[in-house]
């Protein structure tokens, strides 16, 4: 999608304010480009190793909502599409679900896919986190657990024992 093709969603870096170093994290995955994908948007697979299901029409400028599995129907985090370009390239805006419309508080996810034959690399960027605050302290531990999660189910049809982890908080 070019550049001007994009939506234009304000973000903590637009705003100003300091951001806190970029969170980076790379997996590789033993799946195709296409299942990777479908498994970061796709309800089902969310459910299954995330806690939570994505649910959006996945077009750039709409809403994406990160919801409960557990019945509640609490949403989490929400933001916005900003960039879709299956199976390579997402960006979503990102914040909790009471900061959502706060510019300063929207934080950026970048998931790039590059297909590696039958496998896939998978880097997660998340950047413009506000420095120190909850979510950039939550996703430095997230992240990682999540994308194992989805490693794993992708490869073995089981997700790992959750209830070992450390509780955060």
């Amino acid at each position: 999608m070019p550049a001007d093709d994009r939506p234009n969603i304000a973000t903590r870096a637009s705003t100003g304010e300091p951001c806190a170093p970029d969170f980076v994290y790379t997996i590789f995955i033993k799946a195709s480009a296409e299942t990777v994908w479908n498994g970061l948007i796709e309800r089902e697979l969310t459910r299954a190793y995330w806690g939570h299901y994505n649910e959006s029409d996945w077009k750039p400028g709409s809403r994406w909502e990160h919801v409960r599995s557990d019945g509640s129907g609490k949403i989490d985090t929400r933001g916005r599409i900003i960039v879709m370009d299956p199976p390579r390239k997402m960006v979503w805006s990102w914040a909790f679900d009471g900061e959502a419309d706060q510019p300063e508080k929207l934080s950026r996810v970048t998931y790039e896919l590059v297909s590696l034959g039958p496998d896939t690399k998978l880097m997660v960027t998340h950047s413009e986190l506000e420095p120190g605050s909850p979510m950039d302290v939550g996703v430095r531990e997230g992240w990682p657990a999540v994308l194992s999660n989805l490693k794993s189910l992708l490869e073995t049809g089981e997700v790992l024992s959750e209830d070992k982890w450390p509780k955060a908080g």
